[in-house]
C-alpha cells in the first residue's frame, strides 16, 4: 500500500505545476490518514449492519403486532458478541468520532450486503444452528467481510460516495487491502476482549513512514535524470505517446531501486510490475518490465547500480 500510495501522490504532484516538494508531502500523509479513516469505517460497518438487521426485526415484530399473528424474533446475529465489542472498542469509537466517520450516504451498502447476508447459506446455518459458541459469532463476520464485502460493487459505489463527503481520496482504490486488515484485526479479538483491546497501527512500524517519504522526495528530485533514462531506451517507441501512469511507476521503480540498497532488486521489480498490473493498460506491466530491465543493465555496466542483477 505504501508503494501505491507514492505512486498516486506523484501521479497528481505532476498533473499540477504549481505543487511543491512539501505540499506533495502533505498529499502522501492525507493518503495514509485517509486510508486509515477506511480501516475505521469498515470495522464500524459491524455496527452499522446491526443496527440495520434489529431495525429490520423491529418492523417485523411490528408487523406481527398490527397482524396479530405469532412471531418469535431469532435475535442472535443482533446479539453477536463480536459486533458487541468492536462497538465498545475504545480507539474505534475515539476515530469514528474525532474524525465525524459515518455511514450516513452509504446506507445502500448496508442495505445490499443485509440482503445478501439473509439470503446466504452461512447465514441459515449460524442462525438455526442449536448452539453458538463465541468462534461462531466470530467466523460470520469474516464471512461477511470476506464474502459480502469483497468484490462488492454497491459497496464500491457507497465508498465513493462517502469519500466525496467526508473528504477522502482513493477508498475504493484501498478497499480490498482494508478489508485484509479488518479480517486480521477480527482474528485477534477473543471472547475476554475488553473495550481497551487494541486495533491495528496506521503502519507496521516507523520505518515505513520514513520510506513512503524517502521514496517521494527521491522520486521528484530525479524525475528529469529518469525521464532522460526513460527516453533514451525507448527504442523504437515514441515517446509521447507512453501512457503517464507508466512513466511515473517506473521512475518510482527506479528511485527505490537506486536509493534503497536494502531492498531486494527482486522485490521492487515485483512490487512495480503488480502496481503496474492494478493500475496501468492490460499489456503495460510488460512494457514497463523491458525497459527497467533495460535501463537496469546499462546502470549496472555503468558501476551506477551495486545490487545484484539476475534479470532474464
Amino acid at each position: 500500500m505504501v508503494r501505491t500510495r507514492v505512486v498516486q501522490t506523484l501521479f497528481a504532484y505532476y498533473k499540477n505545476p504549481d505543487k511543491t516538494l512539501l505540499t506533495a508531502r502533505k498529499e502522501l500523509n492525507k493518503s495514509f490518514a485517509d486510508t486509515y479513516d477506511l480501516y475505521f469505517s469498515l470495522l464500524d460497518f459491524a455496527n452499522e449492519l446491526t443496527a440495520y438487521a434489529q431495525r429490520q426485526l423491529e418492523e417485523q415484530s411490528a408487523r406481527a403486532r398490527a397482524t396479530h399473528s405469532s412471531w418469535a424474533p431469532n435475535r442472535r446475529f443482533v446479539q453477536n458478541r463480536l459486533a458487541q465489542q468492536l462497538f465498545d472498542n475504545r480507539a474505534l469509537r475515539a476515530r469514528i468520532q474525532e474524525q465525524q466517520l459515518s455511514w450516513d450516504s452509504g446506507m445502500q451498502a448496508v442495505a445490499d450486503v443485509y440482503k445478501r447476508l439473509t439470503e446466504s447459506e452461512f447465514y441459515r446455518q449460524y442462525m438455526e444452528a442449536e448452539t453458538c459458541t463465541y468462534n461462531d459469532d466470530k467466523r460470520i463476520w469474516r464471512q461477511i467481510y470476506q464474502h459480502l464485502l469483497t468484490g462488492n460493487e454497491v459497496l464500491n459505489d457507497a465508498l465513493e460516495e462517502m469519500e466525496l463527503v467526508l473528504d477522502k481520496t482513493n477508498w475504493t482504490t484501498d478497499m480490498e487491502v482494508v478489508l485484509s486488515y479488518v479480517i486480521k484485526t477480527i482474528k485477534r479479538f477473543g471472547e475476554d476482549s475488553t473495550p481497551e483491546t487494541p486495533l491495528l497501527e496506521m503502519f507496521d512500524n516507523e520505518d515505513e513512514v520514513r520510506f513512503a517519504s524517502s521514496l517521494l522526495e527521491k522520486a521528484i528530485k530525479e524525475h528529469d535524470q529518469f525521464e532522460q533514462l526513460i527516453n533514451s531506451h525507448l527504442k523504437g517507441w515514441d515517446a509521447e505517446r507512453i501512457a503517464y501512469m507508466d512513466r511515473i511507476i517506473i521512475e518510482a521503480a527506479l528511485a527505490e531501486i537506486t536509493e534503497f540498497e536494502n531492498i531486494a532488486l527482486t522485490v521492487s521489480m515485483n512490487e512495480y510490475i503488480e502496481l503496474a498490473k492494478e493500475y496501468s493498460g492490460d499489456k503495460s506491466y510488460m512494457f514497463i518490465n523491458g525497459i527497467l530491465t533495460e535501463i537496469l543493465r546499462d546502470l549496472k555496466n555503468e558501476g551506477s547500480l551495486f545490487k545484484a542483477l539476475s534479470l532474464k
